[in-house]
């Protein structure tokens, strides 16, 4: 439930805003603005949040953690009202917008925030009403850098709120269970109230997203364990490949070209009598050589299954432990900040832990495998299905890979960037021109009994490029060191 207009009248009595400084401005989400003042002797940090059913502005209690990336309209804020002197601070009639007017050396502003559930804004104006910016900008309203905005007009000199008639209603402070009554103010009640009960922005709500994404994961994660586990039972036969090898190569004098099947005794089993597939166009030493290279292919597989079953309970037991601390996190916008950012990774870790080499290019990550050991575990493990792959054709090197991101597609720079890098990192290097592949992650499928690494690229493009020193160096000044 958002804040009714009595409530936010006691709230801005209780805060006593003229004469506070800004000192500080942060928007930890989209529909979130955090104020940090100074004045009177005491700081205090106001929160406005346009969340549906929990609008609302009030001092809170709790940190307000910065955004990863600059938004747009807390960069705006920064320019032009941090530094700024609130002068005054009201509600507008009952109709629940607010008007802060501040002041920053000689320019005047006003910030609207319109605490309605749905259409719910913070706009900030000139003194003539012009509109400098909007949290949301909505054009069907004119709530756009350009247009009009006062809802308070003159009349006898006093402002007075215009809105249509409408039906009485009663409203009043509401009343809070023992727990949160015993807040000092109420700014204090209602902080605590919408830790719990802010909407989307909610403890509860925000721990019921955490456990609709992590245990998902791990689920899906707990099945995958599952079938490598399968995987592993499979190639549980495989010395019995090397026993059928070895009775081969101890029986070559009873079997003929031609035959198929070699009746013998097993000696690694007493009495035991076994019947053996053969060949009948191989001869009997290459009959043994068959059995030994099946027995090798399933110990490498077994091998890399069981490397992806430790790497796979590694991280589970992470995600285990990521939903823990989410789910005793306290500070819903902390809790917010968190998921949003996929809690269990920090980027400078995850750099750390990536092989080969990475370059930043324009908010964009190129990811640059050197060898088959790197290029396989970029696959396996650090790479998604839309990301771009990029190898040189006719030519042994790196893979390439570009990370997508979300809602852009790759521009022909960057693209021209990967490929430079693709041939730079291969055999086609002294050449200086080559053929590029290149197609999403998704259309790679591995060879089946191949080396380690290669893979076969479907839905593929060409690309033909020409190496460019300069961009080569200037990638080199793009790269991201290692800690």
């Amino acid at each position: 439930m958002s804040l009714n207009w009595k409530e936010i009248n006691l709230i801005l009595t209780e805060l006593d805003l003229p004469g506070c400084q800004i000192q500080k401005l942060v928007q930890p989400a989209y529909d979130v603005l955090s104020l940090q003042l100074y004045g009177k002797g005491a700081a205090k940090n106001i929160l406005i949040a346009l969340s549906p059913g929990a609008c609302r502005i009030h001092e809170t209690f709790r940190g307000v953690p910065k955004s990863e990336r600059p938004l747009r309209f807390a960069e705006f804020c920064k320019s032009r009202l941090v530094n700024g002197w609130i002068e005054e601070a009201e509600q507008l009639g009952d109709n629940r917008i607010v008007r802060l007017l501040i002041r920053q050396g000689k320019n005047h502003f006003r910030l609207y925030a319109r605490l309605w559930s749905n259409a719910a804004n913070v706009v900030v104006t000139d003194e003539n009403g012009l509109i400098l910016d909007a949290m949301r900008r909505l054009p069907k309203r004119g709530e756009v850098t350009g247009g009009h905005y006062a809802p308070e007009t003159a009349l006898s000199g006093e402002p007075r709120l215009v809105v249509p008639e409408r039906p009485v209603r009663e409203y009043a402070i509401r009343e809070f269970p023992p727990e949160i009554d015993s807040a000092r103010s109420f700014n204090a009640k209602i902080d605590v109230y919408y830790a719990e009960h802010g909407g989307a922005l909610s403890l509860e709500a925000l721990r019921e997203q955490a456990r609709r994404s992590y245990e998902g994961r791990i689920g899906r994660l707990t099945a995958s364990l599952e079938r490598l586990r399968e995987k592993v039972g499979d190639f549980g036969a495989a010395e019995r490949l090397k026993e059928y090898g070895d009775i081969i190569m101890a029986n070559l004098s009873s079997i003929k070209v031609g035959d198929s099947w070699l009746e013998a005794d097993n000696f690694y089993a007493d009495g035991e009598r076994v019947r053996i597939t053969l060949d009948p166009r191989k001869s009997p030493a290459a009959q043994g050589e068959v059995y030994y290279e099946q027995y090798r292919k399933a110990k490498n597989g077994l091998a890399d299954v069981q490397e992806e079953i430790a790497a796979g309970e590694t991280a589970k037991a992470a995600l285990e432990t990521t939903l823990a601390k989410l789910l005793e996190e306290t500070n819903p916008l902390a809790l917010h900040r968190l998921l949003k950012n996929g809690g269990e990774r920090p980027p400078a870790k995850a750099d750390s832990k990536r092989p080969g080499l990475s370059f930043r290019r324009k908010d964009w990550l190129i990811i640059v495998g050197r060898d088959a050991s790197e290029n396989d575990e970029l696959l396996r493990r650090h790479v998604k299905g839309n990301d771009l792959w990029l190898h040189a054709r006719d030519y042994p090197g790196s893979y390439v890979f570009i990370k997508q991101r979300a809602g852009k597609s790759v521009p022909l720079d960057i693209l021209l960037d990967a490929g430079n890098l693709a041939i730079f990192y291969s055999k086609g290097r002294n050449n200086g021109e080559a053929d590029l592949f290149y197609t999403p992650v998704k259309f790679l499928r591995r060879a089946k009994n191949g080396p380690k690494g290669l893979v076969i690229p479907t839905q593929e493009k060409n690309l033909h490029v020409k190496v460019e020193e300069g961009r080569i160096k200037e990638l080199e000044q793009c790269r991201i060191e290692k800690r």
